[in-house]
């Protein structure tokens, strides 16, 4: 069984001495991840909204939105909080 290299694009990979950066920031990746969670809060909104004028009959579709746009918005949530916590730890160093 071979065993192959995973590839990563939107991260820094190390090159020897040098880095090269892969096609996305840290920024961009934060914000794409943002905006993808908008989309799933807004898209679970939709699903609701057809649920309460009778447009769908389907609950379970609006519960699975509901649902991962709760997931997505707790994930992001929790990156966050480890983002802040990392930059305590990195304030409370001394130079």
């Amino acid at each position: 069984m071979k065993i192959e290299a995973l590839q990563l694009p939107n991260f820094i990979e190390k090159k020897g001495a040098t880095e090269v950066k892969g096609s996305a920031s840290f920024t961009e990746i934060l914000k794409d991840s943002m905006n993808k969670a908008n989309e799933l809060q807004k898209e679970a909104d939709q699903e609701t909204q057809k649920i309460a004028k009778m447009e769908s009959v389907d609950i379970h579709t609006a519960m699975i939105a509901a649902e991962k746009a709760s997931l997505t918005f707790q994930t992001m949530m929790q990156v966050r909080n480890k983002i802040i916590e990392a930059y305590g730890e990195i304030m409370r160093m001394q130079v």
